[in-house]
């Protein structure tokens, strides 16, 4: 029987939750002073940071593509998962005990390796636990535990070095309890969903020709968003242009990131019932005026506003993405589209930065915002003409334990 309680979410819904802030937990314990720990403990320069994200962010946009395949072929989806967090949690504390910038480089790339294992079969397993009226709130859940992990990691790394120590190295060792604790719920609580033998066929090839039209509208319009989605480092660097100072950073980052935990389960259920279409047509078209917003702000206000409302952009998009990706594709091809959604997603995203730097250097900062602002409208507009609301009874999966 379906083991239902908060929200009414599966058993298998509410303990990747938990996962995903664990983990989180964890990892934005050193994040946010990796570059810090770098510059002026390690030596390295700004470039050698940028290097380190690009190489370790392609290298996982791969393995997305590849890990959601595998997990079709094989239907194991847990085990997978199980292995890319479980690289993650027992790399990423060896941060503290790295002597070269070369050593940090080495492990965010087996980091970034584990992220690329797990996300697209987690997305496909978490797909297969709910039922599809329920996806939307269902990603939006995951959604925003990850993004309260977010929030909880930097304020235990700043508590831990207010009453316990200042070394990060001491820090970084420490963040693999909570992602022990992300291990055990995703060993113990987690389970795979068996897909009737007889219900699908195998998984598809990776070519173009075999993913009908709706799903290759979708992520031809995803992509063309992404381009226009840079890094939100340009939006602290803008946040400091308009006079917010460096103390007040981390608490603007801490509203970015409650906002989008506040808003991303009722995001995620209103696509539930008004349709994935026309929440992300409204998320694009908020992302369109947070950017307009950006490009012309003037007062510092402006900015603490906008982060706020950008979180709300995110509580619409995050979830319904992933939702829609399971209405437009059958069960036993889904952690194959997570991958290329993913991939879609990675590969757009590493011009999407170069591009707003270029456009910012040379022209000025209104229009590069105003470039990410044109995307996301043209984004919409596109969705508007091409895709219709996906009927949502396919692989619906509900979740027996």
């Amino acid at each position: 029987m379906n083991q239902k309680s908060f929200l009414g979410l599966s058993k298998n819904v509410r303990n990747l939750g938990w996962v995903s802030l664990f983990n989180d937990i964890s990892s934005e314990m050193i994040y946010p002073l990796l570059p810090l720990f770098l510059t002026q403990v390690l030596g390295a320069g700004v470039l050698f940071v940028g290097i380190i994200e690009g190489i370790a962010e392609s290298v996982s946009s791969f393995l997305k593509l590849f890990s959601g395949w595998l997990s079709d072929r094989y239907q194991k989806r847990k085990g997978i998962i199980l292995f890319g967090y479980s690289l993650a949690s027992v790399t990423r504390p060896f941060t503290g005990l790295a002597s070269s910038a070369f050593h940090v480089l080495f492990l965010r790339f087996f980091d970034r390796i584990g992220k690329g294992v797990r996300a697209s079969p987690r997305d496909a397993l978490l797909s297969q636990s709910c039922s599809p009226n329920e996806r939307g709130k269902a990603f939006g859940f995951q959604r925003a535990m990850d993004h309260a992990g977010a929030m909880v990691g930097p304020l235990v790394a700043s508590l831990l070095m207010v009453s316990l120590t200042k070394n990060l190295r001491v820090i970084f060792l420490l963040s693999f309890i909570p992602a022990l604790f992300c291990l055990l719920i995703l060993y113990r609580g987690v389970t795979d969903i068996k897909r009737e033998k007889d219900s699908s066929p195998p998984p598809p090839r990776l070519q173009w020709k075999n993913w009908n039209r709706k799903f290759k509208y979708f992520l031809l319009i995803i992509t063309l968003f992404t381009l226009g989605n840079s890094s939100d480092a340009f939006l602290l660097l803008r946040a400091k242009d308009l006079g917010i100072n460096i103390v007040s950073i981390p608490i603007l980052w801490f509203l970015f990131h409650l906002s989008k935990t506040i808003f991303s389960i009722p995001g995620g259920a209103l696509s539930d019932r008004i349709g994935r279409r026309k929440v992300m047509v409204l998320g694009w078209t908020v992302y369109g005026f947070v950017y307009l917003g950006f490009a012309f702000a003037s007062k510092a206000y402006h900015i603490w506003l906008l982060f706020f409302i950008y979180g709300f952009f995110f509580g619409l998009s995050e979830g319904t993405e992933r939702a829609w990706v399971a209405d437009l594709v059958e069960e036993s091809k889904r952690g194959t589209a997570y991958g290329i959604y993913n991939f879609f997603v990675g590969m757009a995203a590493l011009p999407a930065s170069l591009l707003m730097g270029l456009i910012w250097n040379s022209i000025g900062v209104q229009w590069a915002f105003s470039f990410g602002a044109v995307m996301a409208l043209l984004a919409a507009l596109l969705a508007i003409l091409l895709m219709g609301e996906p009927p949502r009874k396919n692989g619906g999966g509900h979740q027996s334990q």
